[in-house]
């Protein structure tokens, strides 16, 4: 029987997420509808799955693995001052403190109300369970939306953080007490010690380790979860809760830099195999027969959902010093969702004796409840706004009659641009025709840090000289630009300058090999350059990230009559599309359409759930 409920719950891991695409249910996160399930196959209603040591080990290593991916997905970018992180003296850091301590504030009057009216007598844990967030749920929900870079975005997920890391090492603090371990709640500063030495040891060998990986190795996969049951250990030897020994390991991951080919796999492992077992589990354990044979018990769930609710919307009012009034409210009902630490702190306090097993059930159906809600009245609500259609940022160094129009065009559409010269005459010249152009007397390291410009997704390099804009990507590189671009227009002199930039990672755009390839390409495709100057109609690129289309054939695509796919490249090498050609994870599918249709493809292929 064993066997059978490990098999069952598998299954039903399996047959979740495809009943949903089937039925077509997007509002409600996939971690609810398992739990839901969970409850349906539990001592709830058909009994059919039993706790067995095989589902409670697996469930246990499915909660590590959603902290630690959970730890991985913080920015700590946002933590950065930047020009483009401002706005009236308020940054997403600044804001998310303000509104999380309002969600505290709020939190702890709510548990002494329950207090006080008898309902529930531990003030603290009220107070640590009414001011979670589920960031996984936030995450996923601010992605679907493509917000979660964007201002709005950033300054949910930063409250989001909060409302899981506050609340956990609250956790920490509370189980010591209670537990009669008050005396070793200093042993947990070894924990954070022991994530700073292991950042600090791993970060060069994590680089060579990438160098020499083989797929029989996966060395960055190894070196992951070395670092989650290192901390776990530590953790739990020093009286702290797992979970934040694994919220802390994806911290320290996330610090490696790893590769997005690093990320996909953990991601994979995590919500594909481990972390279903725990929601799933979740709801097996869950005994609403027992629940609604208790009157008391049962009239706490609204309640419950209600407090849940109203300790988040105080947020509301932090959020519309820099939003609008209708995505602020949005904003803040989406940071009520809460189940991730819910779990496990009701484990400990069951485990403690803190709270009765009908509480614990009510808290934990109340926090399925706002689950549901949350995201959908988000999803309802929220409106994007101009900020939130910008979809990377480009800082052009050198201003000329080649760079200007360029920077022009991308303006209109999907980038927000910066432009810079040293150049005073050109500054004079085009200073009316760009809307943000500097005139920097002398562009080296220095101003450009001072200038807050490394802080950017594309850097592009376009001065006379092929030297200067060597020595300037390279700068941009070590500063940690992700994409920059370099012109070097002489190749027959710089062959060597022009490998080292390429094993930097830098791209080479070089003018008269372009105008060749546009010139044949007339010849051979008369439209060519019809499409490639046509404003409702042009040349697009996306990169393969959904793992909805991932594995799919070209013509079972929704929107693909929509456009029409001239190329694609597959690690650096070009393939020609067909109806049967399958989509690979990190494809790069350039295709043509107009405008508006070839938006929605893009959003499409580039989305991460």
């Amino acid at each position: 029987m064993e066997q059978g409920s490990v098999l069952i719950v598998m299954v039903a891991a399996l047959v979740i997420p495809i009943a949903m695409a089937r039925l077509n249910v997007s509002n409600i996160p996939t971690a609810v509808a398992e739990i839901i399930t969970g409850i349906i196959l539990g001592k709830s209603a058909f009994n059919i799955v039993q706790a067995n040591e095989m589902l409670t080990l697996m469930s246990t290593l499915g909660v590590i693995m959603l902290m630690f991916l959970s730890g991985m997905e913080i920015d700590f970018d946002l933590f950065k001052k930047g020009p483009d992180k401002k706005q009236d003296g308020q940054n997403p850091v600044q804001l998310a403190g303000q509104a999380f301590g309002l969600i505290i504030i709020t939190a702890a009057v709510l548990g002494i109300i329950l207090r006080s009216l008898g309902l529930f007598s531990d003030f603290f844990l009220a107070t640590i369970l009414f001011s979670t967030v589920a960031l996984g749920v936030v995450i996923a929900t601010l992605k679907e939306k493509e917000i979660l870079g964007r201002p709005a975005g950033q300054t949910i997920l930063l409250t989001a953080v909060l409302g899981e890391v506050v609340p956990m090492l609250s956790l920490t603090i509370y189980a010591s007490l209670n537990g009669g371990d008050a005396k070793r709640l200093w042993l947990i500063i070894l924990l954070f010690l022991a994530a700073i030495i292991l950042l600090r040891r791993f970060k060069q060998p994590y680089i060579w380790f990438s160098r020499i990986s083989k797929a029989t190795t996966q060395l960055d996969i190894r070196l992951a979860f070395c670092l989650i049951f290192v901390l776990v250990t530590i953790a739990e030897t020093v009286g702290a809760e797992n979970i934040l020994g694994a919220f802390l390991a994806g911290m320290v991951m996330k610090l490696l830099e790893p590769t997005e080919a690093t990320k996909d796999k953990l991601t994979s492992i995590g919500y594909g195999f481990l972390i279903p077992f725990f929601f799933i589990m979740t709801g097996v354990k869950l005994n609403l027969r027992e629940l609604f044979a208790h009157p008391q018990a049962l009239a706490l769930i609204p309640i419950l959902v209600v407090c849940f609710i109203i300790a988040k919307l105080p947020a509301m009012l932090v959020y519309r010093r820099r939003f609008s009034t209708r995505n602020s409210f949005a904003g803040s009902f989406l940071v009520v969702t809460t189940i991730t630490l819910v779990l496990p702190s009701l484990t400990v306090a069951r485990n403690l004796h803190a709270i009765t097993a009908n509480q614990s059930d009510a808290f934990i159906l109340a926090a399925v409840i706002v689950c549901i809600i949350a995201p959908i009245v988000f999803n309802s609500v929220y409106k994007l706004e101009k900020a939130d259609l910008i979809k990377q940022r480009v800082v052009f160094v050198g201003t000329n009659t080649f760079t200007v129009p360029v920077a022009q065009q991308l303006s209109k559409n999907w980038y927000n641009v910066r432009m810079l010269t040293d150049n005073e005459d050109n500054y004079k010249t085009f200073n009316s025709e760009v809307a943000s152009l500097t005139y920097l007397p002398t562009i080296d390291e220095e101003s450009l840090r001072a200038g807050h410009y490394f802080d950017t997704d594309i850097m592009v390099i376009c001065f006379p000289a092929d030297s200067k804009n060597a020595r300037l990507a390279k700068i941009a590189k070590g500063a940690g630009v992700g994409r920059v671009i370099a012109g070097q227009n002489d190749p027959g002199r710089g062959q060597s300058r022009m490998k080292v930039l390429k094993d930097l990672g830098v791209e080479i755009y070089n003018r008269f090999n372009v105008h060749i390839s546009v010139l044949r390409s007339l010849i051979e495709t008369p439209s060519i350059l019809e499409m490639l100057t046509d404003t409702e109609a042009g040349l697009f690129e996306a990169v393969v990230r959904n793992p909805n289309i991932i594995g799919q054939e070209l013509h079972t695509l929704p929107f693909i009559d929509q456009i029409t796919v001239s190329r694609i490249y597959r690690n650096h090498r070009p393939i020609s599309p067909h109806g049967d050609t399958v989509l690979e994870a990190g494809d790069h599918v350039i295709f043509t359409g107009e405008r508006l249709a070839a938006e929605e493809a893009r959003r499409q292929l580039r989305r991460r759930s």
